[in-house]
């Protein structure tokens, strides 16, 4: 370490594990008896929150070890360039695939096969069913291999289903490509940011969602793009462009998942690989930080090693944690006001896809500089009600531009979604709660779609102003609840605290060292909102 390194403040274990807590003065016991975190606050036996033995980063860990904050940051921005910017171009590929169909359409796609709007619907419907039912399947398998093995898995086989839409010739053929494409996507999104939390800690998680929500918001842009150019190709070999487009599109989602296949490292402290170099990304110095800051962070992440499955008792502890339920109830209508997502991408919705990708990421970084996720979410529903009802009570005549103004500034909305799923990450508690959680969030979120496809109907064009109505309500509903949730969170952490600091030092090390709560039911554990 150079004299100017060794000068800098040095995060040490009790440093960084008082970062997040709500914990009292350490004068009276060492590094060793006290324990802070991010979700646990003081008073336990920092033995007790030691990782497992089959623990991936076991050899890593280290109790004492010391680092200076900026060795983390410069380790922070090499795992953004290794590990996030990679996933976000995955989920570009979920994206593009995923969204195609809307570029067919405007290809005669419908006209050539005989299909008429309802037959579409009714696909489009097969397809939300069988994203969401694969949801919580698709976290057990990507628990039990590993989401870097699953994920790239998952890539290759929906991408051959999006491939083989250039051979559907009629209503049957659609409809069974849409149910096996949203099959093998669904459970993408939460394997995904399981995959993040083993690299990033419960603060820097919400900002890479956020960059995750970013590249599927740009997608629509360059896939509109790439969809000008192949669907040109209508008549070579006596396809149709659209036929093109699902091959040439799927084929470049295929690479992505091989490519996949061979980056993505298992975890932390195993990057040597093929295409990693055979000394890995990391040196065992970096190794050590990235596994104990991480463990600092929330020492649940070292109670199950990342090939090891979800039993039926874990998986119905999880499905039992009452306490995300109200996360999981907002999920269904968090996103319903996206109904806007109708309107086609072209060059007049780019300034507001531009000003949602900008708010997406400022608001998140706001929700975790002000430590106050819920107050965000809110700010949400203040954004979008005064314009949402600005539209609805817009007269017919009113202006184009006037209009074209209040849609802008409605689709670039600042969009809460990356707070939200991180937050049920973060308040599961346990590896198993989080693989479940996450899954089970989303189901919500996709369930809202089928749902919110229903909001605007053929019989309320143009200006939709009934949709809008339903609309209107919706947003006040989320207003209300997203509040309400913040209060139920405040009132359980206060609840806890009172029994916590009832006890004296000896109860609260008795209570950590042989207590049967698991996860977010444990005392000593503190929810965000």
């Amino acid at each position: 370490m150079d004299p100017k390194t060794a000068k800098e403040p040095t995060v040490t274990a009790l440093d960084n594990l008082g970062s997040g807590s709500d914990s009292a003065s350490t004068s009276d016991a060492s590094t060793k008896d006290r324990l802070y975190g991010n979700v646990f606050v003081s008073g336990g036996s920092a033995e007790h929150y030691e990782p497992i033995p089959e623990y991936e980063g076991r050899h890593r860990y280290d109790p004492k070890a010391e680092w200076t904050p900026k060795e983390e940051k410069r380790l922070v921005r090499k795992l953004d360039y290794r590990i996030c910017s990679w996933v976000c171009i995955m989920f570009f590929a979920l994206q593009l695939d995923r969204g195609n169909i809307s570029n067919a359409l405007a290809d005669n796609f419908l006209k050539d096969l005989h299909l008429t709007t309802n037959d579409y619907n009714l696909g489009m419907t097969i397809f939300y069913l069988g994203f969401l039912f694969a949801e919580l399947p698709s976290q057990m398998i990507s628990k039990k291999l590993g989401p870097d093995v699953w994920v790239p898995a998952q890539m290759v086989l929906w991408s051959i289903v999006a491939m083989l839409q250039c051979l559907i010739r009629g209503r049957t053929g659609f409809f069974i490509t849409r149910g096996f494409l949203g099959a093998f996507e669904g459970g993408f999104i939460p394997d995904a940011i399981l995959y993040l939390s083993y690299f990033y800690n419960s603060k820097e998680l919400p900002i890479r969602v956020s960059y995750f929500y970013t590249a599927s918001n740009l997608t629509p842009i360059i896939s509109a793009f790439l969809a000008y150019g192949i669907l040109h190709m209508r008549g070579i070999g006596g396809w149709e462009g659209w036929r093109w487009l699902f091959v040439l599109e799927g084929g470049l989602t295929a690479l992505i998942g091989i490519i996949s296949w061979f980056y993505l490292p298992p975890s932390p402290t195993q990057t040597a690989g093929w295409l990693r170099g055979k000394d890995g990304w990391f040196d065992e110095r970096e190794e050590i930080i990235m596994v104990n800051r991480i463990l600092r962070d929330d020492p649940s992440k070292g109670g199950m090693h990342n090939r090891q499955g979800l039993t039926v008792p874990l998986l119905l502890q999880a499905l039992g944690d009452f306490d995300l339920w109200p996360i999981y109830l907002l999920g269904f209508t968090l996103l319903m006001p996206l109904g806007f997502d109708t309107f086609e991408t072209n060059l007049l919705t780019i300034p507001g896809y531009v000003l949602f990708a900008i708010q997406l990421i400022i608001w998140t970084r706001i929700s975790e500089k002000i430590n106050n996720r819920f107050i965000v979410v809110f700010f949400c529903s203040v954004w979008l009600f005064p314009l949402v009802l600005s539209l609805r009570l817009l007269p017919d005549h009113a202006s184009s531009w006037a209009r074209y103004a209040l849609t802008v500034l409605i689709i670039g909305y600042p969009y809460v979604h990356s707070i939200v799923v991180s937050l049920t990450s973060r308040n599961a508690g346990s590896v198993a709660g989080r693989t479940v959680g996450s899954a089970i969030y989303n189901m919500c979120v996709q369930a809202s779609s089928i749902i919110a496809s229903n909001i605007y109907r053929e019989d309320d064009k143009p200006y939709y102003r009934r949709g809008n109505t339903a609309i209107l309500g919706i947003i006040a509903w989320n207003a209300v609840f997203s509040l309400a949730i913040k209060g139920y969170y405040m009132w359980r952490n206060q609840t806890k605290e009172r029994k916590w600091q009832s006890m004296n030092a000896e109860e609260k090390r008795d209570y950590v060292d042989t207590t049967t709560e698991k996860g977010s039911k444990r005392l000593d554990f503190r929810f965000a909102h």
